[in-house]
């Protein structure tokens, strides 16, 4: 599939971002990766690629993020494109955790950008990131590797892991949402609920929604092919339908949106209750 000329990245910002990107980082980076060895280690074989990933491009990149080139292109673009500061933003994520997490599941996690700081923010947890694409996963692992971080990589789908139930405490996404169409974000919303255990945390980083309703040029800055469709629905009602409660977001720096929700105690972790009424939780 032809890549699309059209967007405002490519009529406008792509010569500024060239100057702004270190092409000679990127370059290192492509070079340091045995990209077949790491690829063959990472992939499950047994994978089969859904179309809504393998059809699309992403970021005006032929074949999307299957490819090389994405993988080395993702984190210099993204430092550009998430104001004021990438790992800043990110960190909201961190913020936004509310227990202390034992097992912590980071599903799109791509190059590990957010699940590097789960880890660095949870050390004694067992944290996992989860991706469609070995190459995104072989600069995670090689980022993993250079901060000394244990960290488990899965190629696999978001709305159909291999994962038990109630496996989780923690279940994050960033920037996954507004590249996935909506019914498959829904599935991934009913996976996280199956994944975690009660009383577990689903956390949601991606792009205000109702800024980009609002303000249409924003989903034509890079070639998004769901960008539209995420912008007109709502992460709070997902969220809800998909059996969350305590469902809350919080924009900041108006671009960007973290949407929280807990998974509710099961009745049948309720089985005692005192003279006042009250429950004794047994687990």
């Amino acid at each position: 599939m032809a890549t699309r000329k059209d967007t405002i990245f490519e009529q406008y910002l792509a010569p500024i971002a060239r100057l702004l990107v270190d092409e000679t980082e990127m370059r290192r980076l492509h070079d340091s990766i045995d990209w077949k060895t790491a690829c063959d280690r990472l992939a499950d074989p047994d994978l089969v690629y859904p179309n809504y990933y393998k059809a699309q491009n992403f970021h005006g990149i032929e074949g999307g993020y299957l490819t090389i080139g994405a993988a080395t292109t993702y984190d210099p673009i993204t430092q550009l494109a998430l104001p004021p500061n990438e790992t800043w933003v990110r960190q909201q994520v961190i913020e936004a955790i509310q227990g202390q997490p034992l097992r912590i599941l980071d599903l799109g996690c791509g190059t590990g950008s957010t699940t590097l700081l789960l880890k660095q923010a949870f050390p004694n947890a067992e944290v996992f990131g989860l991706d469609l694409s070995p190459f995104m996963l072989a600069v995670a692992d090689r980022k993993a590797n250079q901060a000394n971080l244990n960290i488990h990589w899965i190629h696999g789908k978001a709305e159909s892991t291999k994962f038990s139930d109630h496996s989780f405490d923690l279940v994050t996404a960033s920037l996954l949402f507004h590249e996935t169409p909506s019914i498959i974000s829904k599935l991934i919303l009913q996976e996280c609920y199956r994944l975690l255990q009660s009383s577990g945390e689903v956390i949601i980083l991606d792009g205000n929604q109702k800024t980009l309703r609002q303000t249409e040029w924003l989903t034509q800055i890079f070639e998004e092919p769901y960008i539209r469709e995420y912008a007109h629905d709502s992460i709070e009602a997902w969220m809800g339908t998909a059996g969350f409660s305590t469902i809350h977001s919080e924009e900041f720096w108006w671009l960007h949106q973290i949407t929280h929700g807990v998974k509710a105690l099961a009745s049948t972790d309720f089985e005692e209750f005192d003279e006042f009424g009250g429950a004794f939780a047994v687990s």
